[in-house]
């Protein structure tokens, strides 16, 4: 058996254009273009990459975007103070702040700040509320690109055993949240599922994992996962990212892995991509919601 290779390349670049024409008809109907503003602290070279690469796919869209850049002195309250006024700034309507902060600085402390309207990354507690009782305002990006890329490619999880390896409040949680409800923004074969979390205090997780239709791999060790814990014909997602003598790896040991699963996704090239178009879905959403409808120009003039 040789997998079926699940790209996220290849759909989040569909996104993009579907997002690509709603956004221009946002943006003639209300005169408004969505704004994406992101806050980046200090000058970390992997999150200069994805700051910069956010800024690129929300201009690819017809979005604007907004960088801000704070010292990696930048006390507390100056970040703070700078997330109020981007939440008072009625031309901003997506904030993120860019992860990981400084170790002195309060990330809960400053996401929780974050309005929640403008919250797109879907971390203030008010949006993971909503998010567990089944009614959404925004939904948290990689898992969502993961629920999205399962949909596309016509992997129902409706009745299915998902085991998920990794606990994260970023990916582990609310995937579960998510899968285990009723429906979805999809319908029900995006949800449904019965899941299992799995992680550092597990006992026997390779047992565990082997019994999974869908196993998605989140824990944060290179290739920790390998064929004798996947069950053949499962379909394996690979949320991982990991640098190893300068390659770019992912949880899973995808070659081994591949010979016997069904579907897996590649890293990189899987689930990656899509976590900056749902990214993106999130601006164009929170935009429709903060903006209030105009008449479209009269073009008979």
């Amino acid at each position: 058996m040789t997998a079926r290779r699940l790209s996220g390349t290849e759909l989040a670049a569909t996104l993009r254009e579907e997002l690509k024409l709603e956004v221009e008809r946002f943006t003639e109907h209300h005169r408004c273009i969505p704004t994406l503003a992101a806050v980046l602290v200090g000058n970390d070279p992997a999150s200069e990459v994805y700051v910069r690469n956010k800024e690129r796919a929300a201009q690819a869209v017809g979005m604007q975007s907004q960088l801000h850049r704070l010292d990696a002195s930048a006390s507390l309250q100056a970040l703070l103070d700078l997330v109020q006024q981007l939440n008072h700034d009625p031309r901003v309507h997506g904030i993120l702040v860019q992860l990981p902060l400084p170790d002195r600085l309060d990330a809960t402390c400053v996401l929780d700040a974050i309005h929640c309207d403008k919250d797109v990354d879907a971390f203030h507690p008010d949006n993971v509320g909503r998010m567990l009782q089944g009614r959404p305002r925004f939904l948290p990006c990689t898992p969502h690109g993961v629920q999205l890329l399962l949909s596309r490619n016509g992997i129902s999880l409706s009745g299915q055993h998902v085991v998920i390896l990794g606990r994260s409040d970023i990916v582990g949680k609310p995937l579960a949240a998510m899968l285990m409800q009723r429906s979805s923004p999809y319908g029900p074969d995006a949800a449904n599922a019965t899941v299992t979390i799995c992680h550092s205090q597990t006992s026997d997780l390779a047992s565990i994992a082997r019994t999974g239709d869908v196993v998605v791999a989140a824990i944060g060790r290179p290739r920790f996962v390998t064929a004798d814990m996947v069950r053949p014909g499962a379909t394996v997602v690979d949320v991982g990212i990991n640098r190893v003598a300068g390659e770019l790896v992912g949880d899973v040991d995808f070659t081994s892995v591949a010979a016997i699963a069904a579907a897996i996704t590649p890293v990189p090239g899987g689930v990656g991509p899509l976590t900056i178009a749902m990214l993106l879905r999130n601006t164009l959403s929170a935009a429709q919601m903060q903006v209030p409808r105009q008449r479209p120009p009269d073009r008979s003039a």
